[in-house]
Parts: C-alpha cells; sequence; structure tokens
C-alpha cells in the first residue's frame, strides 16, 4: 500500500461516522438472528451462516484469526494476508463491484465503517444479502470485533481462544512499559513527503502509549492532519515512526525535509519504518506492530528474549 493510499484509508477512519440505524430485510428461510452492528443498524442473519465475504482487509484477517477462513467466498483485490487469501476469488471493493460480490452467493457481507460506505447495505439488501459493519477505533474493538465474528460465523470458542491470546499479548506488552517514566515523544508518518499523520480518535496513539512513547499529534484539533515542516521543527520528536516499509532509508526522509537536521529523531538517528499493515490495517497484527515498535523504542523491555527466557504469564 503506497502512502497516499494509506492516507485515504486512514482519512476515512478518521472522518466516519454513525450514519443512522435501519434495518435490514429478514431473509428467508431458516433460522433467523437479528444482530446489531457498529452502525447501530439491526441485521438479521439466518442461520448457520456457510458463506461470507468480506469487503475490507481488516475482516479477512479477523475471519480467519476467529476460525472461520473455510467460509469465506472472496475477497478484495487489496488482500493479500494471509497467504490462503491467494486461492479466493477477487473482487473490487473501492468502487464497489456489487455484480462480481453477488454471484458469489455469500449469506452475509462483512464492511468496515472505515473503508466502506455504509450505503452499500442498501444496494446489497436490494440484492437479498445481508451486510454487516465493523469499526475500530481502539485497539479493544480488535479483541470485540474478533469474539463477535466468531460468534456469528459458528465459531466462536476459537475466536475467543484468539482474542484472549492477543489480549495477553497486549497485557504483557502493558507490563513492561507502564513503569518507563520518560516516554520518547514520537511522530507518527503516513507519507513522508507529504506530511499525512493523525489526529485524534485513533488507536495510533494508543498503540505508541503501548510501546513505551507519547504521540506528539493525539491532541491536535485536525482528525487528518497534514503537517507542516515547521510544525515538526517545532515539536522535535525524539522519534520519527514512519508506515513506509521495512526497507526504507531515513536518510530520504532528510533529503526530503532538509531542515530537520537539528530534529532530536535524525540527529540521534531514531527514524523507524514499519511495514504499514502493521499499522493502518486494523487488525489483529496491530498488537504485533505495537510490540515491534517497543522493541525499537526500549530495547530493553525484550532482553529476556534476546537470552532465550520467557516472560512470565507468556505461553510457549
Amino acid at each position: 500500500m503506497n502512502p497516499f493510499r494509506a492516507f485515504l484509508v486512514f482519512f476515512t477512519l478518521a472522518t466516519s461516522g454513525v450514519f443512522g440505524c435501519a434495518k435490514s430485510p429478514a431473509p428467508s428461510g431458516g433460522e433467523v438472528r437479528a444482530f446489531t452492528d457498529d452502525l447501530g443498524r439491526t441485521v438479521e442473519l439466518r442461520q448457520p451462516v456457510a458463506r461470507v465475504a468480506t469487503v475490507a482487509p481488516s475482516l479477512t484477517e479477523i475471519v480467519f484469526t476467529a476460525g472461520a477462513g473455510r467460509k469465506l467466498v472472496g475477497v478484495t483485490t487489496a488482500d493479500d494476508y494471509p497467504p490462503a487469501v491467494d486461492t479466493l476469488p477477487r473482487f473490487s471493493a473501492l468502487p464497489m463491484n456489487f455484480e462480481a460480490v453477488a454471484a458469489l452467493r455469500p449469506d452475509v457481507v462483512l464492511g468496515l465503517t472505515q473503508i466502506n460506505n455504509p450505503r452499500d447495505a442498501e444496494t446489497f439488501a436490494a440484492l437479498g444479502i445481508p451486510m454487516v459493519f465493523f469499526s475500530f477505533r481502539r485497539l479493544g474493538d480488535v479483541m470485540r470485533v474478533l469474539r463477535t465474528t466468531g460468534d456469528l460465523l459458528g465459531a466462536a470458542a476459537r475466536a475467543r481462544a484468539a482474542a484472549d491470546s492477543l489480549q495477553r499479548l497486549v497485557d504483557d506488552l502493558r507490563a513492561r512499559s507502564e513503569a518507563i517514566e520518560e516516554r520518547p515523544r514520537v511522530l507518527f508518518l503516513i507519507g513522508d513527503g507529504t506530511l499525512f499523520a493523525f489526529g485524534p480518535e485513533s488507536y495510533i496513539h494508543e498503540l505508541i502509549f503501548l510501546a513505551g512513547g507519547q504521540s506528539i499529534t493525539e491532541d491536535l484539533t485536525t482528525e487528518a492532519p497534514i503537517l507542516s515542516d515547521e510544525f515538526v521543527l517545532t515539536s522535535a520528536p525524539d522519534v520519527i515512526v514512519g508506515a513506509f516499509g521495512e526497507d526504507y532509508d531515513p536518510a530520504r526522509l532528510l533529503a526530503l525535509h532538509p531542515t530537520w537536521t537539528v530534529v532530536p529523531a535524525i540527529r540521534d538517528g531514531r527514524v523507524f519504518s514499519f511495514a504499514p499493515d502493521l499499522f493502518l490495517r486494523p487488525g489483529p497484527r496491530l498488537v504485533e506492530g505495537a510490540r515491534r515498535l517497543a522493541a525499537r523504542l526500549h530495547p530493553s523491555l525484550f532482553a529476556a528474549e534476546a537470552t532465550g527466557e520467557r516472560p512470565s504469564g507468556e505461553r510457549p
């Protein structure tokens, strides 16, 4: 995912809201279960759900993690994880190819408020296909949506186990980092040329804090800020974190912004770049992103792993 496309996804995350409460048409035949999704809509699903289409990569990862990957009948052209998606039919979700999705005969379509247009539910309803929306505002939403998805798809026990395992990793990281007194001030960037960043109401700030840092953009009033060079110079972040990919050369950042030579993060060589999906794709791998960031901000937090020791409470 290139930085501009990543920002577009993020921008929809930051500006999406609840679009009212509507009720989907009841499916015909079989036992019906009513469910309230994250847009406040009442959706009625025929049980059991056997065929699922996801229109956001995050939800594909959720379905697989919940142990219901075998029920997926199609994913978007943007899906690339886990590798099992390579065997599934593909369709466009931006813009939505309704005919291609309908041809897969899903019992339900799972969508994401941060990416998909809530009005898509009306079109799918006209095709007789219920659509359920989920939303991710906080890290805890990953575990919540995972459990709910497992419940909807008949994989409740495995989904709960996966959610509990992720929660243990979060709790372990929180226990490691909560005693840190001097947290580095962190600037998280989506783009390196145009400085797309995160404003308030984003789980990114929570991930940074969990990793032992303090986000410098969490108090901005703009939901999807585009920062200036002057802002970075004035804020003087101790660390710059980018969703630029693992092979990113930090020298490029200085080449694009030559006045940043005095910025502590640049001066001290504390520019870290990660695979975008570990931070920009709300799903189970956010926990991995937080742990990787913590290992860069505070290597001593993971010194036990380096010596082969296992942190207390962590299973083999």
